[in-house]
């Protein structure tokens, strides 16, 4: 890698660089930050300081396994653009249905309903202090889970909680040393903790599955309905066996599309691609496209990836971005209150160390 300019933090028996990681990351979360969208050095100060030190592309290690991070546009399109193979696009192509067109237009009410439930909570709240990132994470767990499970999305709620915690347990480890031969013998809490839920996943999802299929059997439903599992379940039964989806893909989707991620932050916080005033909340930089924004490197705004690896969720995430903020506008004016404190943190995706207080003024 030196031979090819690749340089990076120097490698420390099994640990790799971890150790250097979570000290960077206990020293940048121990205390709050001035209320600015500067949140590069704060959320992911180990890449910040790497890439000040070592430059765009480098090579870092996670305990013994090496990782080359690259944060250069060019290299980071020509990476994401990958082959797949054609049983895995196929799959893709009959996952995508599920978000696109009619599709995705069934799922509206659902969506709306839930937002309705949220804000009749609300009401008699006016004036009020609202931490309103736990309100948004309940509203997100009834949407999906009325939108995946339909009719058994109470279930499906705590598919949902059981996946936070889950995510929860994935972003404390990311940086803890595996010593292999070890875990022959020991297995930490989290460890077992982790395969406890990823099991209970499983078997939730299943049941509903089992549900689904026995309704279809007994002929009390003509199909596996029209919600995110009832579609996929369509295709794994789909009579053409070329068409078919497996039923681990199935849950495995139905576990995907709860999650999101911060890989491209670096990229996104760049004032090399964005400019001197990539920090600043400017939509209009895009009114000419994406392209025009950055400086002709369209692979910078990644949101949901780049290729054949993009998220299939997609159009559903800004539908059901787009729905809740829309009813919420219509009706309140919102500022920040002043107890807010503002703290950045990485949890897979990024939320509010202490809350997103607000305080809601009504419209009417």
């Amino acid at each position: 890698m030196s031979s090819q300019g690749i340089r990076g933090p120097p490698y420390e028996f099994i640990h790799g660089n971890n150790k250097q990681i979570l000290q960077m990351q206990k020293e940048a979360y121990s205390k709050p930050m001035a209320l600015t969208h500067d949140i590069f050095p704060r959320v992911l100060p180990h890449v910040y300081s790497y890439i000040k030190k070592y430059g765009k592309n480098y090579l870092s290690w996670n305990g013994v396994q090496a990782q080359l991070v690259i944060t250069d546009p060019e290299l980071q399109g020509d990476s994401l653009v990958t082959s797949e193979s054609e049983k895995r696009a196929r799959q893709r192509k009959l996952a995508n249905y599920a978000f696109h067109g009619e599709s995705l237009k069934n799922m509206i009410p659902a969506i709306i309903a839930s937002v309705e439930t949220m804000l009749e909570k609300w009401k008699g709240k006016e004036g009020k202090e609202m931490e309103v990132f736990q309100e948004f994470r309940l509203l997100t767990s009834e949407m999906i889970s009325r939108t995946a499970f339909s009719s058994s999305y109470l279930e499906g709620e705590k598919i949902f909680d059981m996946l936070m915690k889950l995510s929860a347990i994935t972003g404390r480890n990311m940086y803890k040393a595996k010593i292999l031969f070890i875990g022959k013998f020991w297995e930490p809490a989290d460890e077992i903790e982790s395969d406890k839920l990823a099991k209970m996943i499983h078997d939730s999802v299943m049941k509903i599955v089992k549900q689904k299929e026995e309704k279809v059997m007994t002929r009390e439903a003509d199909n596996f309905g029209r919600d995110f599992l009832g579609l996929l379940l369509n295709a794994y039964h789909d009579p053409n066996e070329k068409n078919r989806l497996s039923i681990q893909y199935v849950i495995g989707k139905t576990k995907q599309e709860q999650r999101d991620n911060i890989r491209y932050i670096a990229l996104h916080h760049d004032p090399d691609l964005w400019g001197d005033d990539v920090h600043l909340f400017k939509p209009e930089r895009f009114a000419e496209g994406i392209a025009k924004a950055t400086y002709n490197n369209a692979a910078a705004f990644l949101p949901f990836g780049l290729g054949p690896p993009s998220c299939v969720g997609m159009s559903f995430s800004i539908t059901k971005t787009k729905i809740p903020l829309s009813m919420i506008l219509q009706r309140y004016t919102f500022t920040l209150s002043p107890s807010y404190v503002h703290a950045p943190l990485p949890n897979l995706s990024l939320k509010p160390q202490h809350g997103l207080h607000l305080l809601f003024h009504s419209l009417d």
